[in-house]
């Protein structure tokens, strides 16, 4: 079985504080390494954490505020660096080029990494390939603001006590799968009667935004939601004024969209403990969670 977890590799919002640093999210899945707004500092994160840079496949900026995108640059470099075979590909908003590129080459080193861009211009499905689904909608924040929403694909699976009841076993078992149905001692077996299908898990990650219709569309029935809960709901006037989350809001957003799990980042940085992040939103979502540097959360199949 392939790892599935989500690794936190920072979880402070603008300023860093002596326990978080700048937010960085590693979700590893189906052999795949999806990275979230490697902020500052994020290249040694991985080291702390004990990962390898180069299970990194797919790097994700939701925008181009510092926080969010600083460790952009060292990130590339580092997979430069260890000459990774495989493709990187880099999803941001379109609009913001200038700002990426700047990030990827503002510095002086030979490139050898194959980084496939992905500007992004319109909310929709952005890619659907290799066995996932890759949603972007814009957020409300006071710069363009993409959150994300993977969706592996269905996955047809097979009842075993069924099949032997059937008698079907071996290579037929691929001819059935190809053609739909078989003939099995003079009796007509079709797919369905031996299968199911199981449903593909979603991930979902909202940050740095206003309630929206978009971020409860992004956390619909989203196996493991990420968000933000930069501040508590007694400072709801600052998350306000700054296009941001209260641990309340996420917790409405996750109880709207019929979430199951919830975890909590992106914290201001004038408090201490996010204890109280977590009453207030389990007292609206009681699956909630939140995130710590270097916690590994698991996304169970």
């Amino acid at each position: 079985m392939t790892v599935r977890d989500l690794v936190i590799l920072g979880s402070s919002s603008q300023v860093p504080t002596r326990f978080r640093n700048h937010g960085a999210y590693l979700l590893r899945w189906n052999n795949e390494g999806f990275l979230f707004d490697p902020g500052e500092g994020t290249q040694r994160q991985f080291i702390y954490a004990n990962i390898a840079p180069t299970c990194i496949t797919r790097i994700f900026i939701s925008h181009f505020h510092g926080d969010h995108c600083l460790g952009l640059g060292s990130i590339l470099m580092r997979l430069n660096l260890d000459k990774v075979p495989h493709e990187v590909h880099c999803y941001y908003p379109g609009r913001f080029k200038a700002h990426f590129d700047r990030l990827r080459f503002g510095t002086v080193y030979h490139n050898t990494l194959n980084v496939i861009e992905h500007p992004i211009f319109e909310s929709g499905v952005v890619e659907e390939r290799a066995g996932f689904r890759i949603e972007a909608a814009h957020l409300e924040h006071g710069t363009e603001n993409i959150g994300w929403r993977i969706t592996e694909a269905d996955q047809l699976k097979f009842d075993k006590e069924k099949l032997k009841d059937k008698k079907i076993k071996g290579p037929i078992i691929r001819e059935l799968q190809e053609k739909g149905h078989i003939e099995v001692d003079g009796q007509k077996v079709s797919l369905e009667d031996v299968s199911w299908v199981r449903k593909g898990d979603t991930f979902s990650y909202v940050v740095d935004t206003r309630e929206c219709k978009e971020a409860f569309e992004l956390a619909k029935g989203a196996k493991l939601l990420l968000c933000e809960a930069t501040y508590l709901n007694e400072h709801k006037n600052l998350a306000y004024e700054h296009h941001h989350l209260t641990a309340s809001q996420a917790a409405h957003i996750a109880k709207k969209g019929h979430a199951k799990k919830l975890v909590l980042t992106h914290f201001s940085s004038r408090y201490q403990s996010v204890v109280e992040h977590l009453n207030e939103a389990k007292q609206i979502f009681p699956n909630t969670h939140t995130a710590e540097d270097f916690k590994v959360i698991p996304f169970e199949k």
